[in-house]
């Protein structure tokens, strides 16, 4: 098999020289920029036993394509040519310097996240040219593909615009591809929807979400504004396409950090991040994802030292008085102030409306170990589905100290599954493919069997020390009958004026903002305020589930005017069963309730 050299470090690969900087700190960088760093100086050294091999000057090549024949179209450096910003030419060398055993490009996908107006888009249009007709393969495809058109167009318009700029170096202001003919722009002006390179037989297309072509055969696939994705669908369709090219091609997606709510975006993040920290080993998946560090996010607004972290770009083309008036106005309003950590910085706080402070949802978190609860107090929740949506069981335990850990698990339907996912925008059908980590289990048929809830009832029931189940009313008769049917004995208690029964105490939990006799039962404003207290308090750990804290996501609480809250479950973004059983069993587990008053009657004798 023949092998292609590996380079060493020279001042002629200025890649494997801005890695270093990062490394040894002269260039300022997250903690997960550093770490796509260390990878590539790692598999200088390691690679080439794994069949990776760095070819600087193939990598050379490609950066020299940007300035020489692009100009930039737009900002502060507008009419310029396109020299790559230093952390361009990381991302350009390399896409185009790893390789093969065969000579192939080594990456097959790559994720590029970064704060807003640092150049992705440009970057990625630029790409996309040199690929279609400059980088040696004929009759190359490329795609530029988007949750609409809107946003397919984004990144295509950049490249319809270098297409039509002067060259630099050219005769005069109407030198330009388009004037050459080296390729052909198909509409005109803003309604371009493709560019034509005539010499390989090549072309640049645009396509919204949704939009097919017959038989595509891809040479790059480029997706910018991840985080709008409602959808993993069309992604995978192309990555699938990729997969199945021989030779070069790449699928390359671009973002700023998604919210947490924008599940498509998160789950590709989370990914890369993995990837980024070698968690996952995966050689054909680049990551460059660009965040200020955890420990930055506290002071972020006052702490200018570390912006470049997320926003590499700036003081370049993206000046420092832009991202100065976002933090000034966001000092002064909250929901400013959430969407520009996220979208500037980098920080995935998530939705503006997320129902309590997300950076406190998020720090409570964890690994709940069930084996080194048992013998402790636990209490249930239960949220039973109408068909076949979302049921879920919510199991918090009290510690010795009263800490609180509460895990839950799902049950959903495999019948329909995949139109379920599309159409609560939820990815249902991979989180059903990971039990172990999502807590939900598809169950066959087209309504939930309440049979499997009743035997982890029952496991919980025979293993830990469930003091009794708090439930919704609606279905639980259905429950009831489950339970009989495994042998599980249960007995609805009805107050303490009925004497108790055999088997698992049942306790009914109200679900609206009525609040009457909350100290002899269980009511959700209660509830709400107790787990609210718990998160901010950081006294209670929440096992990490992407259901879970979807679940939360979606939520929307409703408030009377007396102040009492409850979910709402017609006006919330998705399913928020999860967050639902969680209030009822820590409510459950927080109750305390005082005896009623022994009823006297006076007789008056005359």
């Amino acid at each position: 098999m023949r092998r292609t050299p590996t380079s060493s470090r020279s001042p002629a690969d200025p890649v494997t020289a801005w890695a270093d900087e990062v490394v040894v700190g002269r260039q300022i960088a997250g903690e997960l920029v550093r770490h796509a760093a260390e990878r590539h100086l790692r598999d200088l050294r390691d690679g080439p036993a794994r069949g990776l091999h760095w070819r600087p000057d193939r990598a050379a090549h490609a950066l020299g394509f940007f300035p020489a024949v692009l100009t930039i179209t737009a900002g502060t450096k507008a009419g310029q040519p396109f020299q790559p910003l230093p952390w361009h030419t990381f991302v350009i060398g390399s896409l185009f310097g790893w390789r093969t055993d065969s000579g192939r490009m080594r990456f097959r996908t790559g994720w590029l996240e970064t704060g807003k107006g640092q150049a992705k888009s440009p970057l990625m249009a630029a790409i996309g040219l040199y690929l279609m007709g400059y980088y040696g393969v004929a009759r190359s495809e490329i795609y530029a593909i988007g949750q609409d058109r809107a946003t397919a167009n984004v990144l295509f318009k950049d490249a319809v615009a270098m297409c039509r700029a002067p060259i630099p170096g050219g005769d005069d202001e109407t030198d330009s591809l388009e004037s050459r003919e080296q390729v052909v722009i198909r509409g005109e002006l803003d309604n371009a929807w493709k560019i034509e390179h005539p010499a390989t037989g090549s072309k640049f297309q645009s396509l919204a979400n949704g939009e097919s072509i017959s038989g595509p055969r891809p040479t790059a696939v480029l997706a910018d504004e991840i985080h709008e994705f409602k959808q993993n669908g069309p992604i995978e369709t192309w990555k699938r396409a990729i997969a199945k090219m021989p030779g070069d091609a790449i699928m390359l997606l671009g973002t700023n950090t998604p919210a947490s709510t924008q599940i498509v975006g998160t789950d590709y993040s989370e990914f890369y991040q993995k990837v980024a920290t070698g968690e996952i080993r995966d050689d054909e998946a680049f990551a460059l994802i660009a965040r200020v560090d955890v420990a930055d996010r506290e002071s972020v607004f006052d702490n200018e030292a570390c912006w470049p972290k997320a926003l590499p770009a700036l003081g370049v083309t993206f000046p420092l008085e832009n991202i100065r008036g976002e933090v000034n106005t966001a000092r002064q309003l909250l929901s400013t102030a959430l969407s520009v950590k996220r979208l500037y910085f980098g920080i995935p706080i998530g939705a503006t409306a997320f129902w309590i402070a997300e950076e406190a949802w998020a720090a409570v978190q964890g690994t709940v170990d069930e084996e080194a609860l048992k013998g402790r107090p636990c209490w249930l929740g239960l949220d039973l589905s109408k068909k076949n949506d979302l049921t879920a069981l919510t199991a918090v335990w009290a510690g010795a100290d009263g800490h609180l850990f509460a895990k839950t698990w799902y049950w959903t339907t495999r019948e329909g599954l995949a139109d379920r996912a599309r159409a609560d925008q939820a990815p249902y059908d991979q989180w059903a493919e990971r039990p172990e980590e999502t807590g939900l289990v598809a169950v066959p048929g087209a309504v939930i069997d309440k049979t499997f809830v009743a035997a982890q009832v029952a496991r919980l029931v025979a293993e830990h020390e469930v003091q009794f189940l708090a439930f919704d009313p609606a279905g639980m008769a259905d429950f009831i009958a489950a339970c009989e049917a495994i042998g599980l004995a249960v007995w609805r208690y009805r107050g303490p004026e009925e004497p108790p029964g055999a088997g698992l105490k049942l306790v009914a939990h109200g679900q609206g903002k009525r609040v009457a006799f909350e100290d002899r039962q269980l009511v959700m404003p209660r509830s709400i305020e107790q787990l609210e207290d718990k998160i901010l308090t950081g006294t209670i750990t929440i096992a990490a589930s992407p259901v879970t804290y979807a679940c939360a996501a979606n939520a929307q609480v409703d408030c009377d005017g007396q102040g009492n809250r409850a979910f709402d479950k017609a006006r919330s973004r998705g399913r928020i069963d999860g967050l639902v059983t969680l209030a009822m069993a820590t409510g459950a587990a927080l109750f305390h309730p005082t005896e009623r008053p022994r009823e006297y009657q006076m007789f008056v004798l005359g």
